[in-house]
């Protein structure tokens, strides 16, 4: 028994050896090829605080949650789905709640689609008197599809670079041997008040004037980018 042990042992280090001697013999090109692309976010995370000390005419925060229902509602936003209550103890809590009393104060969490979208919801809540409203961070919803769509274009852009290479010499590619994806990359903004890649205008951004103007928000697109190491053998 122990014989035969030995004997397979055997016979599968000569097979591997076999094996990568084989793929080492084989001539082959080697190319690396990168592809990227622009997006505009399609998901747009608001924070909108409810706060009895924030407005004008001392509404209470029951008084402002019902305005805040009325305006989103007037939008057309599915509140069950794009609306939920931030409870004190996230994050949020310690960046938005300092100094605040916070048994005055709600938070909600708001997502919405699009630029368009967020300047009538930050206009229409200002003008009842709800003006702390916070863009905290944008998403493309199809990233992953994305992604896998730039890393078979990469591969394609590999094969093309390989065939050129080899033309002038009058040979050919054969099958690839060899993928590697090294890298790929999707950028989700992670946004704190007015910072880079969101421009606001309006309001005379924001709110610096209480002119009944609308508020135009342009978001920085987002860049997706993979790049992919493939090895085609040369016939």
């Amino acid at each position: 028994m122990k014989n035969i042990i030995l004997i397979l042992f055997g016979f599968l280090a000569i097979q591997t050896f076999a094996q990568n001697k084989n793929f080492i013999d084989q001539p082959f090109l080697e190319t690396i090829a990168e592809i990227d692309t622009l997006v505009t976010p399609d998901k747009i995370h608001l924070v909108i605080i409810l706060n009895e000390d924030d407005n004008r005419n001392r509404k209470s925060t029951e008084e402002l949650e019902a305005s805040m229902m009325r305006v989103l509602n007037s939008l057309k936003i599915d509140l069950e789905k794009n609306l939920s209550l931030l409870d004190y103890s996230s994050d949020f809590k310690k960046y938005f709640l300092s100094g605040q009393k916070i048994l005055k104060t709600k938070m909600y969490s708001l997502i919405v689609n699009d630029a368009q979208t967020v300047g009538k919801v930050m206009a229409e809540l200002e003008r009842e008197e709800i003006s702390n409203v916070s863009i905290t961070k944008t998403e493309y919803s199809k990233s992953d599809q994305l992604l896998l769509d730039l890393k078979s274009k990469a591969i394609l852009k590999a094969k093309r670079y390989a065939e050129k290479m080899v033309a002038p010499i009058n040979q050919k590619i054969g099958k690839a041997i060899y993928i590697s994806d090294l890298e790929s990359e999707s950028i989700t903004s992670q946004l704190q008040g007015k910072v880079a890649g969101v421009q606001i205008r309006g309001y005379s951004s924001i709110y610096g004037s209480r002119a009944q103007e609308n508020i135009v928000i342009d978001f920085e697109k987002m860049k997706f980018s993979t790049k992919i190491k493939v090895k085609f053998i040369i016939e």
